[in-house]
């Protein structure tokens, strides 16, 4: 029995590629952000600026643009209207921060407009936030306990974060995307500056690629555990 319980589980080799892929896309972002935080613009313009500047376009004045403590903390808030943007993006004229305050306007322009997967995201969060907390505890107990009603419901909930992680990809691209068309139309970036805004964004969406693929290969581990369990 207790030979049984320190035996070697193989299959948290599953997830082992998705971790080291997350740990450096982490890296990744955080180095590449601090490559470009240090090149500044010519037009001195802060990330609080032009996230002003492009809501402004759009006729988007009632989101406000607000200061949050913290390094890449910064996010849009659609319930409260306002785009919150960290210690080293909102004060800062980088053409890293100016992309970084662009792409949380793409998604305040995403909002406004109605982009059906950033709907589907936001319907999904509750089910999200209650599957992160108790779908592998659920999974596991239902194993020791050889639940199979238990590992099922386990599972499905694990099912949902993985599509809110691949419902995310299409919502951050696009807004990326918004965000560095905006500004180039707008010349607010000239073609070095837009240049190493988009490194930053590409980067930064690395993160999240690395996100989903760990969801999917920790779904399948657990897939796999409740197959071994009915043998």
């Amino acid at each position: 029995m207790l030979f049984g319980l320190f035996t070697f589980d193989w299959t948290i080799l599953i997830v082992i590629p998705g971790l080291i892929i997350s740990l450096w896309a982490q890296f990744k972002v955080q180095s590449t952000y601090k490559k470009y935080s240090t090149f500044y613009t010519k037009k001195r313009m802060t990330g609080a600026d032009a996230a002003r500047r492009i809501l402004d376009s759009e006729g988007l004045y009632h989101i406000k643009v607000e200061h949050i403590r913290g390094n890449l903390t910064d996010h849009y808030d659609p319930r409260a209207d306002v785009i919150r943007l960290s210690d080293s993006v909102y004060a800062s004229t980088s053409a890293a921060a100016l992309g970084v305050a662009a792409h949380e306007a793409g998604h305040a322009l995403q909002h406004a407009k109605g982009y059906v997967p950033m709907k589907i995201r936001s319907a999904v969060i509750p089910m999200t936030r209650f599957g992160s907390m108790l779908s592998i505890p659920l999974f596991f107990i239902g194993l020791l306990m050889a639940s199979e009603y238990l590992m099922l419901f386990g599972i499905l909930l694990y099912s949902a974060v993985a599509f809110f992680q691949l419902v995310t990809l299409p919502v951050e691209f696009n807004a990326s995307r918004r965000a560095l068309a905006i500004l180039r139309s707008s010349s607010m970036l000239d073609n070095e500056e837009l240049g190493a805004a988009r490194k930053v964004l590409t980067a930064a969406a690395l993160t999240y690629v690395a996100a989903l693929l760990t969801s999917l290969l920790t779904l399948l581990r657990l897939l796999v555990l409740a197959n071994n369990r009915r043998r």
